[in-house]
């Protein structure tokens, strides 16, 4: 299955690298509530589903899941994900590409978009 459910991230997204010359896409999600066990953010909560469902076809490209803390290390300012990643919403589903033998970010989308099955869909062509 194309769903990496516990992506290792680089330290930055210069340091990302993969030969694949399909799209790898990472999602930035909220992390697991402890007392739940699901996430603390209602809008990761409703993607997920969706994320679940395209990404799981034989023939999808690969998904990161990569979880950015609980919701007080979310919400400082210095959190590595809005620094290093520009991550500033959950979820956030980034697109990177091999281009010219380097990684590139191609394009992003937050819950509006994934939630679309059409627009999501045409994302991950």
């Amino acid at each position: 299955m194309p769903i990496q459910r516990s992506f290792v991230l680089p330290e930055s997204p210069d340091a990302l690298s993969f030969s694949s010359s399909k799209p790898v896409f990472l999602l930035f999600i909220a992390s697991k509530d402890p007392a739940t066990g699901k996430s603390w953010c209602p809008d990761v909560r409703a993607s997920l589903p969706h994320i679940e469902a395209a990404f799981s076809a034989d023939d999808a490209p690969t998904v990161g899941f990569v979880e950015v803390g609980q919701k007080p290390e979310w919400r400082e300012r210095d959190n590595v994900f809005r620094t290093k990643w520009n991550v500033n919403n959950v979820p956030t589903l980034a697109r990177f590409e091999l281009v010219g033998g380097k990684v590139t970010e191609e394009g992003r989308m937050t819950e509006d978009g994934i939630m679309d099955p059409a627009t999501l869909k045409a994302f991950m062509a």
